[in-house]
């Protein structure tokens, strides 16, 4: 497998994997080492999915160490790179196989993970099924089709906060003196055909309140059916751009957003 069918992250955990495996004075890299090197990345994908499948993501990072622990090491000083042991190199070619099942074109770390579900030599916590149903759920209707899918995943939950689920956990305050306003949002939005309000006004006039209003109406069941259950989510254009390293990865994330919205 060449590093060019893999994806970023995936390229960092592998290197990550290879440095753990040499500070601790391993010779070879084991699956153990990709695992733990997994767990430890920032804005990966594989410990939410660890979560969604119902595992302790720390339990599951304790015994990947203590595995680690268990390997021998070499003394005294070495500049070899520690070289990947046999069960690690197959562990990357059932990565393969798991990306070529799911139609993507790149080997990311949902599929790493998925090939360690299937191996009765690793813990990961959760079924290779659940682990498999959670990745659907975290990837929502995305492939990976280049090399840094993690963006386009959970995009609603990555850019947006949901007022909804706010309302229900108690974080909003009532809003007083805006029924007016909200009960003309509800009616546009019950329409059929052009249902789409918009809110104008100098900052600090109460727009966002007025959405927070509608959150909490539906929280409360206060709405016409069609409304009910409904979610409103407020989108973060600061997060959406922050970080857009090259042209057209704005266009990419905002498209990965409308995606999830339409397939909601």
């Amino acid at each position: 497998m060449t590093p060019d069918r893999l994806t970023t992250k995936t390229q960092e955990a592998i290197a990550a994997a290879q440095r753990l495996a040499a500070t601790r004075g391993n010779p070879q890299v084991t699956p153990h080492h990709v695992l733990a090197a997994l767990l430890e990345q920032d804005g990966g994908i594989v410990t939410p999915v660890l979560r969604r499948a119902g595992a302790d993501a720390e339990g599951v990072r304790r015994r990947a160490n203590e595995a680690l622990d268990r390997l021998p090491t070499t003394r005294g000083q070495t500049t070899q790179e520690p070289a990947f042991e046999r069960a690690a190199g197959d562990l990357l070619r059932r990565a393969e196989e798991e990306a070529r099942g799911l139609g993507d074109e790149y080997v990311s770390t949902e599929h790493l993970l998925l090939a360690m579900a299937g191996d009765p030599q690793m813990d990961v916590g959760a079924s290779r099924e659940t682990v498999a149903d959670a990745v659907a759920a975290v990837r929502g209707p995305h492939r990976v089709t280049d090399q840094d899918p993690e963006e386009k995943y959970q995009a609603l939950e990555r850019y947006g906060r949901d007022l909804t689920q706010a309302a229900e956990d108690g974080k909003l305050d009532p809003v007083i003196g805006r029924d007016d306003e909200i009960r003309r949002v509800v009616q546009v939005l019950s329409r059929r055909t052009k249902n789409n309000p918009v809110l104008i006004g100098e900052p600090g006039v109460g727009k966002t309140a007025i959405a927070e209003g509608l959150a909490l109406r539906i929280v409360s069941g206060d709405v016409p059916e069609s409304l009910r259950d409904r979610r409103v989510v407020s989108l973060d254009i600061g997060s959406l751009i922050a970080g857009a390293k090259y042209r057209g990865e704005f266009e990419d994330r905002l498209k990965a957003v409308l995606k999830e919205i339409a397939e909601a």
